[in-house]
């Protein structure tokens, strides 16, 4: 099968939906099919091979951003765009961190989502006349519904079915000023026609966004997430998990691990709270916070916050930032967790860094709410808690703290469920299982 696979580059930052998107494409590729991955905006960054097509952007995001701002660049010469829409520069300027923050870019969302009629008309003029000279794709894949300005102008070219991946994206439409985010609706609602299927990537977010988009039940599917276990099967699962156990007796030391971005909607300060009540009880010594994952610069005064409160409660030596790692330093920071928790404040689509950490064997204690509810209780991997409520969590930690072997084996429920149920092998299954059925 011939699949123009369309993924939303995220600039310098790890990004769960282009890791997800990269790690589909690559399984895709190693079972013959013909995939090509197109990076939207920015080039992707994975910590696995990118298998994304190079040179080629659509959407240079900073074409798209000069369009919006200055009315000029609206007219400039399709050759004299490629000078900033070059890999090159969209790379220098994705050094500088450019803000993704959704209250800043309400005007740009609606632009975007009204397609040809926005202030971006070139840029899909240019798209159009890529897609002409390609060869014709059986399927075409959007990434998230924000990009639905795209579908109508994608189908008038090639005549092919479309594909629309739903991963996330209600987070940045919560955070635009009223007026954008109920104007952004009213656009993707109004595209919904032009896409064949929805793929959700959990069954939680299926139902939400059904509702919240109004998508019909008939476009609505679930293509659950998928990690690539090739890394993480060095070792035996059984050894894996019950090494939990191990290691807390050898080093006595028991590690509370925390990877996601940090920001306040994925819950830090949740977890140092947490923490807090669980060391204090009077029974419990040797412990540590180790965090890792990306920082974006307008969270940095987020963090420092945290830093001083866990230095005003006496835990300051207990706490470690590590950074954003790469492949071979998370599955080795993850191996060295006894418990992992990521308490978003928001109701999570993917989860994936759960599943991360429960193929390592790690046992999680996460709050019921969102994906996360579905992955635990399918996979056995963990302890569900009441959201929001820190005492909740402390009781959680407190649990597999003082239940080694429990911890031990709820990690090796974990790392079995993770390889039954979300293997990258399996969300390639039910992906060829949608693009098929859309083809005809």
């Amino acid at each position: 099968m011939k699949i123009l696979y369309l993924t939303a580059g995220a600039a310098n930052m790890y990004c769960g939906s282009c890791l997800r998107d990269n790690a589909l494409a690559t399984e895709l590729i190693a079972r013959g099919h013909d995939v090509m991955l197109l990076p939207v905006y920015t080039p992707t960054l994975t910590d696995e091979p990118n298998v994304s097509r190079p040179g080629k952007v659509l959407f240079g995001g900073i074409s798209v951003y000069l369009q919006q701002h200055a009315s000029v660049f609206r007219r400039t010469p399709w050759l004299l765009d490629k000078l900033w829409d070059s890999t090159a520069a969209l790379k220098l300027a994705a050094r500088r961190s450019i803000a993704v923050n959704p209250k800043l870019l309400g005007e740009l969302t609606v632009s975007m989502l009204r397609g040809e009629d926005g202030r971006q008309r070139k840029e899909f003029d240019k798209m159009a006349h890529w897609l002409r000279e390609q060869e014709t794709p059986d399927v075409v894949t959007l990434p998230n519904s924000l990009l639905l300005g795209m579908a109508q102008t994608i189908k008038q070219a090639l005549g092919r079915p479309i594909v629309c991946t739903l991963q996330g994206e209600d987070l940045f439409l919560d955070g635009l000023e009223e007026s954008y985010r109920r104007e952004s609706l009213e656009l993707i609602r109004a595209s919904v026609e032009h896409v064949d299927a929805f793929v959700a990537v959990s069954d939680f977010y299926a139902g939400f966004m059904s509702e919240h988009l109004h998508i019909p039940a008939h476009k609505m599917r679930v293509v659950p997430l998928g990690i690539n276990l090739e890394d993480y099967d060095e070792r035996d699962e059984t050894a894996a998990a019950s090494s939990v156990a191990t290691r807390r007796a050898k080093e006595e030391m028991f590690t509370v691990g925390y990877f996601a971005r940090v920001a306040p909607e994925k819950g830090l300060h949740v977890l140092c709270e947490a923490y807090k009540n669980f060391r204090a009880r009077t029974d419990v010594n040797n412990a540590r916070l180790e965090v890792a994952g990306y920082l974006a610069p307008e969270h940095e005064p987020y963090l420092r916050d945290i830093e001083r409160r866990m230095r005003e409660w006496g835990l300051a030596a207990e706490f470690n930032y590590r950074g954003a790692l790469g492949r071979e330093e998370k599955i080795a920071f993850l191996r060295g967790l006894h418990v992992f928790s990521m308490p978003a404040t928001y109701d999570e689509p993917k989860g994936i860094s759960l599943l991360e950490a429960m193929a390592c064997g790690v046992p999680v204690v996460q709050p019921r709410r969102g994906a996360c509810t579905e992955i635990v209780e399918r996979t056995g991997g963990g302890l569900l808690v009441a959201p929001d409520d820190t005492d909740s969590l402390a009781a959680g930690l407190y649990e597999l703290w003082q239940t080694p072997a429990r911890a031990a084996e709820l990690g090796q429920h974990g790392a079995r469920g993770v390889r039954q149920h979300y293997s990258v092998a399996r969300m390639a299954d039910r992906a060829l299982e949608v693009y098929e059925e859309v083809k005809g």
